[in-house]
């Protein structure tokens, strides 16, 4: 099988640790793109934190951001599938984080909003290069096109407020929790509209470029990956995923220190 579309996952699948790209997976990816293959980034990340990646890479065309929430080119800023949060349910969620005293990050497709400085906006300066816009949330629904909001958790109490808002929230949300290597002691928890999944970004990414699912080649390691295997030809989990993950892949690579990406592309693309 001649596998036309490559998706990628990256925090766990291309970086490691060390925030950086082996030397081995960069290769591959080039070889990759140099045979014909299309690559595409799919990850939970919002667009402004992938740039520097997908410079490096040196990719074009269209990625999967926000956990599938939309799927965009950043060189031109165009969207060919995109799900927001809806207004009213935004509110909500102001009005249940003022009220319980949760700290929520909310992000449009352009810009990263939080109500004050905390440890959680430090790290998105420092590993993921972001700068905050700070603003009262109170009128942020009327305002903006929220896209994804993420709870950050570290400590016991942070993650009780976590879980009391997904309580509040889980029949009107997507939940997905994820982890990067750098903060292996830290939970990324996204949020984002109900018929947001990887899944149905690929579908519609695949439908536009006009290929089809089964010539699509997929590689994650998050739960957030599942629905995305579950729509590709090929789907490919890292050694360093959990199991539930592995136990719905077609194939285990290594892991993300020993070059995964490349292994999987050396077998089934090169």
């Amino acid at each position: 099988m001649k596998y036309k579309l490559l998706l990628v996952d990256i925090d766990g699948t291309l970086l490691a640790r060390d925030g950086k790209i082996s030397a081995a997976d960069r290769e591959a990816l080039a070889k990759a793109c140099h045979s014909g293959t299309k690559v595409s980034l799919s990850t939970g990340r919002v667009p402004q934190a992938c740039l520097a990646i997908i410079n490096q890479l040196s990719l074009n065309g269209y990625h999967m951001f926000f956990d599938g929430a939309l799927v965009s080119n950043t060189e031109t800023d165009e969207e060919i599938y995109v799900k927001p949060i809806s207004k009213h349910l935004v509110r909500q969620i102001v009005d249940f984080v003022h009220l319980n005293q949760i700290n929520i990050d909310l992000y449009s497709a352009t810009r990263y909003f939080i109500e004050r400085e905390t440890w959680t906006s430090d790290i998105r300066r420092q590993f993921f290069g972001l700068q905050p816009t700070i603003m009262d949330f109170t009128r942020l629904w009327l305002k903006e096109r929220i896209i994804k909001g993420t709870l950050v958790v570290r400590s016991a109490e942070e993650r009780a407020k976590a879980d009391s808002f997904h309580l509040q929230f889980k029949d009107n949300l997507s939940f997905s929790w994820t982890k990067t290597p750098a903060y292996p002691d830290v939970d990324f928890i996204n949020v984002v509209d109900p018929e947001v999944s990887k899944g149905n970004a690929l579908e519609a990414l695949a439908s536009y470029m006009g290929i089809p699912l089964t010539e699509v080649m997929v590689i994650g390691d998050g739960t957030n990956d599942i629905s995305l295997f579950a729509s590709a030809g090929l789907s490919v989990a890292m050694n360093n995923a959990p199991p539930e993950v592995k136990a719905v892949a077609d194939y285990i690579t290594l892991d993300v220190d020993h070059s995964g990406v490349a292994a999987a592309i050396n077998r089934f693309l090169l």
